[in-house]
């Protein structure tokens, strides 16, 4: 009996690890970026916008109470999500003072406002960064008119609540990724790219630390001086500090989202110089390698028209699961990305 007994202990110990050996390399086969972008959704895109872009957000003018709103609904996202912030406790808010939005003068000079922040600390390589952005204000009212800005930039900005929850989803499943990932909601950009600006000089994080910067302005609409297919997006920047950028991105893409990758705009010889236009380039000045995601103006941009039941959710999805898997794979990568076409640094 004794002997039986143990043969079938035996038996069974293999029988066991043969199974985890199997589980682990199941484990190892799934593609994790797309289990997590696929919480990505219209649905909760839509639910998000439609209260970010609503009346109630007074058009989310630097440092009025509509912007204040907006940052509180920012901070309790990510207070429910259990997302941390970098700052530490219960302080999501970067504070950007009025003496810095005021350096240029102006006829109705701002008050104090803050970039929101959150983020989620890196297993391996905790000390380089991620920054994923998106501006959170806009022009707030005019002549008695609420422009919402549900293009600019609330569709960056819900597309990136959306990508923190994926990658928090990740977190939760044991799957944090190697370097952090920096949830950053700049201010003033409507300004001037002040919050950006702000930030790149009183970084929360050393921008010799900061791997690249993916810039979220305007992705929920379809430029009408498009000729081609709706399932697209302007990308500008990815090639101009690093060529491994632009091959990331573009096998990213052909690989999970089939997008078509514009580069109209990033001609160097493009008058509408989208490439200075947005926070982004408050990063590129300091050689952080930047994607600029942008579906281009319309009649909207700009007006109290600009509201959320004109977004094209579809495509705030596809295009928003795209940013999240080219960060994903920043992330995860084994090395950092190469700056093998530097610029002399600027202020």
């Amino acid at each position: 009996m004794k002997k039986l007994i143990l043969s079938a202990s035996i038996i069974a110990l293999l029988v066991s690890c043969s199974s985890s050996k199997n589980a682990s390399n199941f484990d190892l086969n799934i593609d994790f970026s797309t289990k997590y972008a696929a919480s990505i959704t219209e649905k909760d895109l839509a639910k998000h916008l439609f209260i970010y872009a609503s009346d109630e957000f007074e058009g989310r003018n630097t440092g009025e109470p509509g912007q204040k709103k907006a940052s509180a609904y920012l901070k309790k996202f990510y207070v429910d999500h259990g997302i941390a912030s970098p700052l530490g406790g219960d302080d999501y808010f970067q504070e950007v003072p009025a003496a810095f939005l005021n350096k240029r003068k102006r006829r109705v000079p701002l008050k104090d406002s803050e970039n929101v922040v959150a983020y989620i600390k890196g297993s391996e390589k905790p000390d380089e960064i991620v920054v994923i952005s998106a501006h959170l204000d806009h022009v707030g009212m005019r002549d008695g008119k609420i422009y919402n800005g549900a293009d600019d930039d609330g569709s960056g900005t819900v597309a990136l609540l959306e990508i923190a929850e994926a990658f928090q989803k990740a977190v939760k499943d044991g799957k944090r990724p190697k370097r952090s990932v920096l949830f950053l909601h700049v201010t003033g950009e409507e300004k001037g790219l002040l919050g950006s600006s702000y930030y790149v000089q009183n970084p929360i994080f050393p921008i010799a630390n900061t791997v690249a910067n993916l810039n979220i302005d305007m992705v929920g609409r379809i430029d009408p001086k498009r000729k081609g297919e709706r399932n697209y997006i302007y990308l500008i920047g990815a090639d101009k500090l690093s060529t491994e950028l632009h091959e990331l991105s573009e096998a990213v893409n052909t690989k999970y989202t089939n997008i078509e990758l514009d580069y109209t705009y990033n001609d160097e010889k493009d008058p509408n110089r989208f490439y200075y236009r947005s926070d982004h380039y408050n990063f590129a000045k300091y050689n952080v390698p930047i994607i600029f995601y942008f579906n281009g103006t319309h009649a909207d941009y700009h007006q109290h028209t600009d509201t959320p039941d004109k977004i094209n959710y579809d495509l705030l999805q596809n295009r928003t699961r795209l940013v999240f898997h080219t960060a994903w794979e920043i992330a995860n990568r084994d090395k950092r990305l190469v700056v093998d076409k530097p610029l002399e640094m600027k202020e």
